[in-house]
């Protein structure tokens, strides 16, 4: 009886957040309007509602605000008259000023932000897509007290945030110097990149272990949205193999659920490009950041020493 009650606890929220996902595709399919679907929304609502990630939820009204107006930071740099390159890192330093500002280390917020670059959002739709569903979220948190027992205030070591930015700075150069700006950025990774960098043990085995997976996951979304027309359809084989992908890897990755909507998104001609760009862009970022570990490692034990 009791493993039974347990087994239904954790089922719970995972139909919950499934639910909100569908919703959204469902709500741009009613709209014939696929700004709607926002790829983190998906990440959010499982690493909150599902994992109870603490450093996500531990300040819940952040939950709301920091998303929907890093979205509107993004929304509003995308109408000025600047080249796609020029656009990312004018969004990446302005977040990372905004993230400083309201003292926030919520990762999803980078891809809110730098969604309406890449789909080019030119509706205001796309923002109030991003109220809706991230309050949904942050009304779930609330409600059901998930953040109950956490400490408010939130540990920010500001030298991640210069660091992701240098290495962000190296890698949209080479695609800029390789003629592929389209995968300058591809949000869900600079989700991981981020929250990576602020771990405190960070090794091979896990660079290696989010390469395999991520790359995985875009695979698996890219081909059934190639494969078959019902984007219902499409979307809950995607979530079961998730779900599967990451049992079997052993090991939690939000941002496994955002990859498989972005072909939704994406511009049409970069979607079947999306694996490959996305296994290159996670090599080069998992690479440096675990090289980047390893020195703040050496330095930390020639402090001590």
């Amino acid at each position: 009886m009791h493993s039974s009650h347990s087994k239904n606890i954790t089922v719970i929220p995972y139909i919950l957040a499934f639910s909100l996902i569908f919703a959204m595709v469902l709500a741009s399919m009613l709209f014939k309007n696929p700004e709607v679907i926002l790829p983190e929304i998906a990440a959010m609502a499982i690493a909150m509602w599902v994992y109870k990630e603490p450093n996500w939820i531990r300040q819940p009204s952040k939950i709301f605000f920091a998303p929907t107006l890093t979205a509107v930071i993004g929304f509003i740099i995308n109408q000025f008259p600047v080249n796609y390159v020029g656009k990312i890192i004018l969004v990446l330093v302005f977040m990372v000023i905004f993230l400083r500002i309201i003292q926030s280390n919520l990762a999803p917020s980078l891809a809110t932000g730098l969604l309406p670059i890449v789909v080019n959002a030119e509706h205001w739709s796309f923002i109030v897509s991003a109220m809706i569903f991230s309050f949904i979220i942050f009304f779930g948190v609330v409600l059901y007290n998930l953040n109950k027992g956490l400490e408010k205030k939130v540990m920010i070591r500001y030298k991640y945030l210069t660091v992701f930015l240098v290495l962000h700075g190296i890698w949209i150069s080479l695609c800029w110097l390789f003629d592929y700006v389209q995968f300058a950025v591809i949000p869900p990774i600079v989700v991981v990149v981020y929250e990576s960098l602020q771990k405190p043990m960070y090794g091979e085995k896990m660079a290696f272990k989010q390469v395999v997976v991520l790359t995985i996951s875009i695979t698996i979304g890219t081909l059934l949205y190639y494969a078959l027309d019902s984007w219902v359809i499409i979307l809950l084989l995607d979530m079961l193999f998730m779900l599967l992908l990451l049992r079997i890897a052993g090991m939690r990755l939000p941002a496994v659920y955002a990859f498989p909507l972005l072909p939704f998104v994406f511009p049409a001609h970069v979607v079947p490009m999306l694996p490959v760009g996305t296994l290159i862009s996670a090599v080069f970022f998992f690479s440096l950041v675990l090289a980047y570990k390893k020195y703040e490692m050496k330095q930390n034990i020639k402090a001590d020493n």
